[in-house]
């Protein structure tokens, strides 16, 4: 059964490594300078003669407030006209972005993204969902998987109505705790009525799916009162919820200086509030699906689980890994055949790229053979927590056990220690490695040597 999960503190403190997760491999912090537009074009033109389906994401990065805990590529201001130029600029790149692809490539999962996409009046969200309408094939028929993140605070029943209207049918909000010390210590005051309100009216409209953010390890959280917001939450009856491990690293992201390192609850109390979480929502009947994911049986995630059709992008865990992933918006990264490339994270410089009528990528890598195998390879042990030697060597056309023979200790050192099951056909994670799965990912990492760990999140 793949939801079974075995809380093993020993292993955990051993393997409880900082690493990348792995929504794509190379992942960004091997991006360069290098590969520019010349090299999205060339892309955009192989996905139009594949005729691949495609995945959009698009990127609204402004907050009305700030979040201490923040590491997202946001502009935080209460002028919301500063969005008018912004989206002048983006619809220009959807624009030039849609000319090089086929009007036959359907889209069939698209994710506003931030910030706060709901920062943007009704009228902005219905002039650039018309836009997007006007130039790729968005599908009309409420088939596809088109999401959007809800920040409560800034959406209302009226939000709701036009986000259903405009063809939105998933939800994702942002509450990470309902306790009001730890609220006021992350400055985000949110009630659990207006989270409600907006759920209440998600299922009113019959959006398909809703998912919940909560984050631990957050300024004055206690095990306590954590699982006091994950009891709330499981009322609520999410599809799927993310918990997410706070990462403070205030000398990479600015907002984070704001908290108080005092009132970060030590490394001991963190596990003690996965473990009672995981507990919480295991006995409510969600499923661990892998890296912070959780979703009832029947969620379509679960499902791919279960049929080891599960895929893994920028977007996340996701159903579809088969589509081109293009990313429009300041930061914005896309992922077309082996093109990985990301628009400049400064707004200005986005802008004026897109005003002198260029394309704003600004960085990017092409995947080589050995980054396409080792791909496969994260890619099933993240989703399936299952590897099979053949497929891979089908696949690729390799001998499994001769290319990767310096890593077989470190693999039989995690069979040892019971984080795996290693044979010569395969390697199934193990109920005690499973949230520990991104350390045996990091074992295939070709890159992980020559980085700075202190770039990446622990694994827990």
């Amino acid at each position: 059964m793949l939801d079974a999960i075995r809380w093993d503190t020993d292993l955990i403190r051993r393997y409880d490594l900082a690493g990348p997760r792995y929504t794509s491999y190379p992942t960004a912090v091997q991006f360069h300078s290098q590969v520019g537009t010349f090299d999205l074009l060339h892309a955009l033109r192989e996905s139009r003669k594949a005729l691949r389906p495609l995945s959009l994401y698009v990127h609204v990065p402004f907050c009305a407030n700030i979040c201490y805990y923040c590491a997202c590529n946001k502009v935080i201001t209460k002028d919301r006209g500063r969005a008018l130029p912004y989206l002048q600029r983006l619809e220009q790149e959807i624009q030039l972005i849609a000319c090089h692809l086929d009007p036959g490539q359907k889209v069939e999962q698209l994710h506003f993204g931030g910030g706060t996409p709901t920062f943007l009046s009704h009228d902005e969200l219905r002039q650039l969902m018309g836009h997007l309408r006007q130039h790729f094939n968005l599908l009309d028929d409420d088939s596809g998987d088109y999401g959007i993140e809800i920040d409560p605070r800034e959406a209302d029943w009226s939000t709701m109505g036009l986000l259903r209207e405009l063809g939105f049918n998933r939800v994702s909000i942002g509450l990470q705790d309902l306790d009001p010390a730890v609220q006021r210590a992350v400055n985000r005051l949110q009630s659990l009525e207006e989270t409600r309100a907006v759920i209440e009216a998600a299922r009113t409209l019959q959006f398909r799916s809703i998912n919940i953010d909560l984050i631990y390890g957050l300024p004055k959280q206690t095990p306590d009162n954590f699982a006091r917001t994950v009891e709330e939450v499981i009322n609520l009856q999410p599809d799927r919820l993310s918990v997410f491990n706070y990462a403070h690293l205030p000398e990479r992201f600015m907002p984070q200086r704001r908290i108080n390192s005092h009132e970060l609850p030590a490394p001991a109390e963190k596990l003690q509030m996965l473990q009672r979480t995981i507990e919480q929502l295991t006995a409510a009947g969600y499923r661990y699906i892998g890296m912070d994911h959780f979703a009832l049986p029947d969620d379509e995630l679960a499902i791919a689980q279960e049929e080891s059709t599960l895929q893994r992008n920028f977007q996340g865990y996701t159903t579809h890994g088969h589509c081109d992933l293009i990313g429009l918006g300041v930061s914005a990264i896309s992922q077309i055949g082996d093109l990985y490339c990301q628009n400049s994270s400064d707004l200005t410089q986005y802008q004026n790229l897109l005003g002198g009528a260029q394309l704003a990528t600004s960085r990017g890598l092409v995947c080589n053979q050995d980054d396409r195998i080792r791909r496969a390879v994260i890619q099933q042990l993240i989703c399936n927590f299952s590897l099979d030697f053949e497929a891979i060597e089908q696949q690729f056309n390799i001998d499994f056990r001769g290319y990767f023979g310096e890593l077989w200790p470190q693999l039989q050192a995690m069979a040892e220690d019971g984080l795996i099951k290693l044979s010569n056909e395969n390697i199934e994670v193990l109920p005690a490695g499973r949230l520990l799965v991104r350390s045996v990912c990091m074992v295939f990492d070709a890159y992980l040597e020559q980085q700075n760990r202190q770039r990446f999140s622990r694994v827990i």
